[in-house]
């Protein structure tokens, strides 16, 4: 019969401990990092086991992975013991992707109903053609920004997989906030102003090119994030080393046909808010995907083949 295993467990914020930890915890010899929160969290008095963050007393780096067994961490093992923290209220990732990317499909409509209105009020300088009629330029960027997000809406919902349950709730607002302003708030400011650059009726071979890129990068995206999801099983948190359109050449192909989707409404609106939105953008998954091509070559070694450029083949 296997034997339990028996933690000591300590406080990681001393200033701010859990009042109600107990000392030690008695594991099943097959208990995973979930499992101990549970159990950790039943015995603090803790309703949501979430917010029980699982720390290595050698390392001081949180348990990330929930699936993994207790007894396979070696820093717990040989210390005989597990640093604990309250992580504060927690919200779970599906949710905080789908207030992220309501927040600019909010907003464009906001934009449109005001639109007679806000152009009047300083620092803008349309007042004489506020009430003007938005162009068919417009209206398409309107569809462009909308299809994007509706994707990915689609997406968080019934395609996207997590390996984490929850995050801070305290985090919502910062992480929202670079969907909800830049693509959101000043992207529509921007791109329905009736003095523009995409205030114009009729489409030019450059408007064409754009739509090109447009549908290709977001068709191309929508295939990997299929792929991605089906390297883990629902519930579980392992990797998989992708092998779908564009992983030959990056690490994150997904992020790639992003930006790529992202030049071709560059090119339809020429509007400077839009090109401030996806740099902004590549500095935060230039970051990630870096983090993706570190965490691929620690799981899968040689059988990984490395990669030179981890987002955009010949830049990043």
């Amino acid at each position: 019969m296997a034997t339990k295993l028996s933690l000591k467990l300590s406080n990681r914020a001393p200033k701010k401990p859990i009042k109600k930890l107990p000392p030690s915890v008695d594991l099943p010899h097959d208990a995973t990092v979930e499992d101990a929160k549970v159990l950790i969290a039943r015995q603090s008095g803790f309703t949501d086991f979430n917010r029980i963050g699982l720390f290595d007393p050698t390392t001081k780096q949180i348990l990330k992975n929930r699936r993994a067994l207790v007894r396979d961490e070696p820093g717990v093992v040989s210390a005989g013991e597990l640093v604990v923290k309250d992580l504060g209220p927690q919200v779970a990732w599906r949710t905080v992707f789908v207030i992220e990317y309501f927040g600019p499909i909010l907003f464009h409509v906001l934009i449109l109903l005001v639109r007679p209105y806000i152009y009047r009020i300083p620092p803008f300088v349309y007042k004489s053609e506020a009430e003007t009629p938005m162009t068919q330029v417009q209206w398409l960027l309107f569809g462009l920004f909308n299809l994007h997000f509706l994707k990915r809406e689609y997406e968080t919902v019934f395609v996207h997989k997590f390996s984490a349950n929850t995050m801070p709730a305290r985090n919502i607002v910062r992480n929202s906030a670079f969907y909800w302003l830049m693509a959101g708030l000043l992207c529509a400011l921007d791109i329905y102003a009736p003095g523009n650059l995409s205030a114009r009726d009729g489409l030019v071979p450059l408007d064409y090119v754009g739509l090109a890129l447009f549908a290709v990068g977001e068709t191309c995206n929508w295939i990997v994030h299929q792929h991605l999801a089906s390297l883990r099983k629902p519930g579980g948190t392992e990797k998989g080393i992708p092998n779908c359109i564009g992983s030959s050449l990056v690490t994150s192909p997904n992020y790639m046909f992003e930006v790529l989707a992202w030049v071709g409404v560059i090119l339809v609106s020429r509007s400077w808010a839009v090109v401030l939105f996806i740099c902004t953008g590549i500095v935060y998954m230039r970051s990630w995907s870096r983090g993706k091509e570190k965490a691929l070559r620690n799981e899968f070694g040689d059988r990984y083949k490395k990669k030179r450029y981890t987002m955009l083949p010949g830049l990043i």
